[in-house]
């Protein structure tokens, strides 16, 4: 598999005029970004002292700035770690205790929130706008210019530390080398077509790998543009899918997106769904998609989205295909230079079992954690292979059906193991239900019992008795829940994620363990 060198050498090698990102109405070009970027690197080297190794956090809204200032902390030869406002400053000051970070770049919108975490770190606040001159830069032209030297980073130099989304343990750091990305950038964009003909509407985080490299650094290594939203609104996606190609979104946003869509009058559904069938991709990730979500959204904008598998310690590992051959309820197959097997307990090949990934994607370990890194992988044949932590069912043709994460999903209870996103989906088949969490409560003779909580839709009758009856014709005795609890809402990260081990303790208080 062919790689680009790094990120930054194939942003900075695309044609400089062409358009990279547009913010609201304003564009930045692939030129404004290099040589921005550059500039700025001579600024974090000769007055904060950035040195190739070092790990500086940024602070930033999703726009130029935000991949101007990536760029130039690459140019430093040191490593990002990208920090989120949706999390609160205890969360942040963690995080750069834990990466050992210095230096803090900020925007100006961010600048307090960066104050209020940073303790005695050096924070960057790039002053005025560097992008308002005319052709879209006021930026040095060559390195000289600029004032300290600045170079490309090496592909064994770390590009970013990207922290788990910690849904099931304690977040740790993915140490991501520069080749691992460019890996993962070229196996994406060759399973997926993206090119300089791509826009791609872009509304997620910049935190997690999904929305910084599946989305952002995939479109942009590929020669592609970016409208970057400042935060995800339906209507805005809408409106935006118009000059769109591409949209990558978690099942979170497919399911807002149905509901404003349903809830729009006759002509604005048809422009609406016009507008989305006209995208070429849409893709869903970073958790289950629910068939019935995905059903919606093919009535709605003509194609069921491209569902994949993916984990911030590997990027994108599988995934449906483009050219319309989805299975809905599975996550496809492996992408190009991407190898797995399915395991049983034993670690024998198996159809049903733990996935297990190896290749150029698959990062070398967490930051400065030597035992979780040895437990995560495991050595054979001369191969080291990944150990997911999902139990999949591989398919005769190859492709792969998540069953859940081993640790919370795979329940065991009575002796039968029981996948609680298969109990989900029969749950989200009731009219009146808008969403479902499946966890397992501890209990002395069952070893786990089927806990579920469900949200409602508004103003519906539905009540515990009356789902459970619902569910009598779609589960087995043994699978359906012995706790039912209607919620509001379900907890959830940033990603959109439910957090299943809050949600447990929380159903454990209405079973007597």
């Amino acid at each position: 598999m062919a790689l680009v060198h790094t990120v930054l050498h194939a942003i900075a090698t695309h044609p400089p005029a062409r358009e990279a990102l547009r913010c609201g109405d304003t564009g930045t070009s692939f030129g404004a970004l290099a040589r921005t970027s550059l500039r700025w690197a001579s600024l974090l080297s000769s007055l904060h002292g950035v040195v190739p190794g070092d790990r500086v956090a940024l602070l930033a809204e999703p726009g130029a700035a935000f991949v101007a200032a990536l760029l130039a902390v690459w140019r430093t030869r040191s490593a990002a770690l990208v920090l989120t406002p949706l999390h609160p400053p205890s969360e942040r000051e963690r995080l750069l205790d834990d990466a050992d970070v210095r230096v803090l770049i900020a925007t100006p919108a961010l600048a307090d929130e960066a104050r209020r975490c940073a303790g005695e770190r050096i924070v960057v606040v790039p002053e005025g706008d560097p992008w308002d001159a005319p052709g879209g830069g006021v930026v040095a032209s060559s390195p000289a210019d600029a004032g300290a030297e600045v170079a490309l980073p090496r592909l064994d130099d770390i590009a970013l530390l990207v922290y788990t989304s910690g849904t099931t343990s304690r977040p740790k750091g993915v140490v991501l080398r520069h080749r691992h990305v460019a890996a993962q950038c070229s196996a994406i964009a060759r399973a997926w077509r993206l090119g300089p003909d791509d826009t791609l509407v872009h509304a997620l985080p910049l935190h997690h790998v999904h929305g910084l490299i599946i989305a952002l650094l995939c479109t942009l290594t590929a020669g592609g543009r970016v409208v970057a939203l400042p935060r995800f609104d339906p209507a805005a996606v809408v409106a935006a899918a118009a000059e769109g190609t591409v949209f990558m979104g978690v099942p979170t946003m497919y399911a807002r997106l149905v509901e404003h869509l349903e809830r729009l009058p006759a002509d604005a559904v048809a422009r609406a769904s016009a507008a989305l069938a006209a995208l070429r991709l849409c893709t869903s990730g970073s958790a289950a998609l629910p068939v019935t979500i995905g059903e919606r959204w093919r009535l709605l904008a003509g194609r069921y989205p491209v569902e994949r598998f993916g984990m911030t310690e590997l990027g994108v590992a599988l995934s449906n295909r483009v050219d319309g051959h989805t299975v809905p309820g599975s996550v496809g197959w492996p992408l190009p230079g991407v190898r797995i097997r399915v395991v049983d307990d034993h670690g024998a090949a198996a159809d049903e079992g733990e996935l297990q990934v190896c290749g150029a994607t698959v990062f070398e370990g967490y930051w400065r954690q030597p035992r979780a890194t040895d437990e995560a992988f495991t050595v054979d044949d001369g191969a080291r292979w990944f150990r997911t932590g999902d139990t999949v069912r591989l398919r005769d043709d190859g492709c792969v059906q998540v069953l859940g994460r081993t640790s919370v999903d795979i329940l065991k209870s009575a002796g039968y193991k029981i996948s609680a996103p298969a109990i989900e989906e029969a749950i989200r088949r009731h009219p009146d239900v808008v969403d479902a969490a499946v966890v397992g409560v501890a209990d002395e003779t069952y070893g786990q019992v089927v806990a579920a909580a469900v949200v409602a839709r508004a103003g519906t009758p539905l009540t515990s008795d009356g789902l459970l009856a619902f569910l009598a014709d779609e589960l087995a005795p043994y699978q359906r829940p012995r706790i039912v609890r209607l919620v509001a809402e379900l907890p959830r990260n940033a990603m959109g994620k439910v957090v299943k081990p809050t949600l447990a303790r929380m159903l454990a208080a209405d079973w007597p363990a």
